[in-house]
């Protein structure tokens, strides 16, 4: 939807309408209410859609504000929208109000200034995030400054069988197990998105200094940085499902193998994984869930506002809503959504903690306190040439 000034205001040259300060909240508040704001969000899942519906009813009830799901089959679609209404001189008015955004397009509006702010850390509810253990102040290694505003966490944790097996404190620990239990570990073929998250996970575990995985794989000796990482793959391998011959396809499909009993461990980027597939059948109700001592990759989902949003103030109250510890409890629910929170409890009063202690979060599912610090995700240009090291050194399941 096109939305234009009314024509009062363009006939007026010169006149530059107020930007809404995020400092002052009650002025965000008093001109928010009574806007729409045009959300546009992945819209592939209904249980997704289905919490926009409910964050949407919290902001009408709340703050008079109304919320329009603008379902994006792919978030760049929404990028390229605003990119046109740059070109287009169109500076004011746009029709993308908040974007569900990605590191990827993050950066590129970024870049090309099409973002407004910074608001994020002026938002009442960032008191509440756990800035210290949560990746919310960059996003793929580009430092958000405040110009996006994170919503819900994902972390790596690892799935194991607990009628089999204890949990791994370490990618040493891994080794040593899977050396005495030939055949019940595998991960995803690379470049599967898993199988990559599983040796960054293991690189981070074994390399001398992680600060250098956040910084671009070129201006790093990458031989040396990954020498480790290959060496562990390469004694690991042989005692792998299959002995490394085939590997699944995708994490549904390694699922699979712990459903059938051919695997006893696997890796997830869901804490709450397990427990849902344990509550829909598709996996035994032994399986439970650990992190490795040190802590685990884990990345967020963000919020972000163009340069030449309409509704501006109405955007960050929704932004400000989903940090609330009503909607974090909300889209912790397995039932709702099973995402992980980018609050930290202990800087949450009583009652607002008590919303999270009262969420059934199933059998398998560690509490948010359990999951330990959340490793950043290392500039992209490790995984890329990752995932090129290792098909060609040990891609060749079939």
């Amino acid at each position: 939807m096109i939305r234009t000034l009314p024509a009062a205001l363009v006939a007026l040259p010169g006149l530059a309408l107020a930007e809404p300060d995020p400092a002052d909240w009650d002025a965000v508040l008093e001109a928010a209410r009574g806007q729409t704001v045009y959300w546009s969000a992945w819209g592939g899942s209904t249980a997704t859609n289905d919490f926009i519906a409910w964050v949407g009813e919290r902001v009408a009830e709340d703050h008079g504000v109304t919320v329009e799901h603008v379902k994006l089959a792919d978030t760049a679609d929404a990028v390229s929208r605003v990119l046109a209404e740059k070109s287009a001189g169109q500076d004011t008015g746009g029709a993308v109000d908040l974007i569900w955004i990605n590191g990827e397009n993050f950066a590129a509006m970024k870049e090309a200034d099409l973002l407004f702010g910074p608001f994020a850390e002026d938002l009442p509810n960032w008191r509440y995030v756990d800035v210290e253990g949560k990746p919310v102040r960059t996003d793929f290694t580009v430092p958000t400054e405040g110009y996006e505003s994170p919503w819900a966490a994902a972390q790596v944790v690892f799935m194991y069988d607990s009628a089999d097996m204890e949990p791994l404190p370490s990618m040493a620990a891994l080794l040593d197990w899977a050396k005495a239990n030939p055949g019940r570990f595998t991960y995803p073929q690379p470049p599967d998105f898993l199988g990559a998250t599983f040796l960054k996970q293991a690189l981070y575990g074994l390399v001398d200094d992680p600060e250098v995985l956040l910084q671009p794989a070129d201006e790093a000796d990458y031989a040396a940085v990954t020498a480790p990482l290959w060496d562990f793959v390469e004694e690991l391998t042989p005692h792998l499902w299959r002995q490394g011959r085939a590997y699944p396809q995708s994490g549904p499909r390694q699922l699979q193998l712990m459903a059938d009993d051919e695997i006893d461990l696997a890796i997830s980027f869901s804490p709450g994984e397990a427990s849902a597939a344990i509550a829909d059948f598709r996996l035994p109700d032994t399986v439970r869930t650990f992190v490795s001592e040190g802590g685990t990759i884990g990345n967020a989902s963000f919020v972000a506002i163009p340069y030449n949003a309409s509704a501006k103030a109405g955007a960050m109250v929704v932004a400000n809503v989903l940090l609330s510890p009503e909607a974090q409890a909300h889209a912790l629910d397995p039932e709702v959504l099973g995402y992980g929170t980018v609050l930290d409890m202990g800087k949450l009063p009583p009652a607002a903690r008590a919303r999270f202690e009262e969420v059934p979060l199933g059998v398998a599912t560690l509490p948010p306190e359990a999951l330990g610090p959340t490793l950043p995700e290392p500039h992209p240009s490790w995984m890329e040439r990752i995932e090129a090291d290792w098909i060609a050194r040990f891609g060749t399941g079939d």
